[in-house]
């Protein structure tokens, strides 16, 4: 079993408050984040919307690589991106879409096996098990030549 473990410290009300995120590998360490950040242009800052997709896209990378390793295949290049959207609901936001986009080198395999394995591995990374509750998460997978 494993666990990690993240850690916010937020200062402030609200929409004039700042956040400072933390992770316990330090790739993160006291970053800021805020609501200009999270609804507005600022830059300076990150947000859960885009933590969530990078985790995401991380996941799903690991997971299809396994897979074509376990599958005979070797992946050399893997790109992905994750678009997360988050929509007005109510008083409050969801999270309605997460859209995955894969690029991929995998010398060897045919288109089909690689929609395959590729699907297989969104619906088995732990991230796309966890974020179940999302209406709807899609993926285009584009196989390099």
């Amino acid at each position: 079993m494993t666990a990690t473990i993240a850690s916010v410290h937020w200062e402030g009300q609200g929409k004039k408050g700042q956040g400072q995120i933390s992770t316990e590998t330090r790739a993160l360490k006291a970053y800021p984040y805020g609501f200009g950040s999270r609804f507005e242009d600022d830059r300076n800052g990150t947000n859960p919307e885009e933590l969530l997709g990078a985790a995401h896209a991380a996941c799903f990378t690991m997971a299809f690589s396994f897979a074509c390793d376990k599958a005979g295949f070797a992946t050399t290049a893997l790109d992905t991106h994750a678009q997360v959207r988050l929509v007005t609901q109510g008083d409050g936001f969801l999270i309605d879409r997460i859209a995955l986009t894969l690029d991929a080198s995998v010398p060897g395999m045919d288109e089909a096996t690689f929609q395959q394995i590729a699907e297989g591995a969104k619906k088995a990374c732990p991230l796309s098990k966890a974020l179940a509750s999302v209406p709807e998460i899609t993926l285009a997978a584009t196989l390099r030549a």
